[in-house]
């Protein structure tokens, strides 16, 4: 019977689960960390502590980090409502997954073997161009750490390991199974200690196969760091989609990073996107932040209620929409163009514009004439007005996370999601309230237009008192769009009307009239 078909008729609820339980975390600092510290702080206020761990970094020591996270905008309803529960209950542990040992002192990871019930391990680097050797060491490297970590841990209840959707992607259809690695985990952490960086930039694409990224490729080997440990290890594994701004908690719209899509919506939005490379029915899979980390909560309920034994599998989870709620790309085009004029970016370049080119011919002919040669005009002006040109080094960025993004959005995958669906059946009726999620009911206009404003509020920091002002630069950069238009096809009308070959046929057709007069 597997842990979904169980009866949990006498398991306890969520929150008397996590009531007395030590968590530990890692990528804490992250915008899934946040999110989960959040709401197990929020609605799991019975917990006994929470330690993360943090590395020193840009120069900010472990422990001022800690401050840094605890001033997002994510926590302002604790601020507000239980102002003093996340000095009281969360507790930095200085380290680094990506360290031997997690780079924990001895005292400290004496203590967390000793204390510890729950570990999510969420950190990981989810950028597309990381070298082979830095992605191997932070998400397979840092697996293999926790794993080794994790046997330690005397009273471990549940680990959740965040793996990602994609980790399959050279699949079409992807079910919640786990499937044959494209690579040994061990050979290839070993080839990156050995082989010299320069061989491994020549080789990595070849290494990779059909795998599109080193995040993708290393991600899918960490799954199986984690599945060897079936049976030895009270494991689940989930494998979120593109996480972007919530629906409803901690605040609708709630988003800290520029990742995946909202990158491109906000340079849309700023008037510098023109064209995007991708189908208009291509379907795309994101799942808003507040129901993955209500998902995964229920998750490791569910088995940290069962005790283990040594022929249970490990639990896999696909945590997208799936056919829940889908929305297009042609789609999420629309809403931005509905959404510009009343809510338009500050500072915003141009007007919004562009559309979906499924030609990568065209596609390319509108960077370099829509794109380049806008941003050079204006670099050239701001460098005989005497100013740092910046515009073509903007586009440069949007080129290459474009580019990035590109095989995610020129693809279509099958995504079965049938145990994040199961799962809610399992959850009682006196956790409805904090953990039940739904992703069928979320209205997908109302969602994005929420994503705009947070994107305005908590990316680009704009105040509701700078609307006004925003929509008037907006309904200027309208009618200089115009104007321009105007004048480029006024040019280009007179232009043609001009050359050799159209005067020559006015000609000839002027003195056929005069004739037959």
């Amino acid at each position: 019977m597997g842990f979904l078909e169980r009866d949990m008729t006498n398991a306890p609820t969520i929150t008397d689960y996590y009531t007395g339980k030590t968590i530990f975390i890692t990528g804490g600092s992250g915008f899934m960390g946040k999110a989960l510290i959040e709401k197990l702080l929020y609605s799991c206020s019975g917990v006994d502590r929470i330690y993360i761990l943090l590395r020193s970094k840009k120069g900010v020591k472990s422990e001022d980090r800690l401050s840094q996270v605890y001033e997002s905008f994510c926590f302002d309803r604790l601020r507000a409502e239980k102002p003093n529960i996340f000095t009281e209950k969360v507790f930095i542990v200085s380290g680094d997954v990506m360290e031997p040992g997690l780079g924990l002192s001895q005292e400290d990871r004496a203590l967390l073997v000793n204390r510890v019930n729950i570990i999510f391990h969420v950190a990981a680097s989810v950028r597309f161009d990381d070298s082979l050797p830095f992605a191997a060491k932070m998400n397979l490297g840092g697996t293999k750490e926790l794993i080794d970590f994790a046997k330690e841990v005397r009273d471990l209840s549940v680990l959740m390991h965040v793996s990602t959707l994609y980790s399959n992607c050279n699949r079409n259809k992807v079910e919640e199974r786990m499937y044959p690695p494209l690579a040994d985990w061990r050979e290839t952490m070993q080839i990156c200690e050995e082989v010299d960086d320069h061989t491994l930039r020549v080789l990595t694409p070849k290494y990779l196969g059909s795998i599109p990224n080193t995040y993708t490729f290393t991600k899918q080997l960490a799954e199986h760091v984690v599945y060897e440990q079936r049976g030895l290890l009270p494991a689940v594994i989930v494998r979120p989609s593109i996480v972007i701004a919530s629906v409803k908690e901690p605040m609708p719209g709630w988003i800290d990073n520029f990742n995946g899509p909202v990158g491109l919506i906000i340079a849309s939005g700023k008037g510098l996107l023109r064209s995007i490379h991708t189908e208009p029915d291509l379907i795309a899979d994101y799942m808003p932040v507040d129901i993955a980390i209500k998902s995964i909560i229920c998750m490791a309920w569910v088995r940290g209620t069962k005790k283990l034994e040594i022929t249970d599998d490990i639990p896999i989870y696909n945590c997208c929409a799936g056919t829940l709620n889908n929305i297009t790309m042609s789609e999420m085009v629309e809403f931005g163009r509905k959404l510009a004029p009343t809510m338009p970016i500050n500072g915003a370049l141009w007007s919004v514009g562009g559309s979906i080119t499924t030609s990568e011919t065209k596609h390319y002919i509108k960077v370099l004439l829509m794109h380049c040669l806008p941003a050079i005009l204006v670099d050239t002006l701001l460098w005989l007005l005497g100013h740092k040109p910046m515009l073509l080094k903007v586009q440069r960025r949007i080129y290459i996370a474009n580019m990035a993004l590109r095989y995610f959005i020129m693809q279509q995958w099958t995504f079965i999601n049938d145990n994040i669906v199961k799962l809610r059946s399992c959850i009682k009726e006196e956790d409805v309230e904090d953990f039940y999620y739904d992703m069928e009911s979320v209205d997908k206009h109302m969602y994005f237009r929420d994503c705009c404003i947070g994107g305005k509020k908590y990316l680009l920091k704009e105040k509701d008192e700078d609307l006004p002002k925003a929509k008037a630069h907006y309904r200027r950069m309208v009618i200089l769009d115009k104007l321009v238009q105007i004048t480029f096809y006024g040019y280009i009308f007179w232009w043609f009307m001009n050359t050799d070959f159209v005067q020559s046929w006015l000609y000839t057709a002027q003195d056929i009239f005069t004739l037959n007069n």
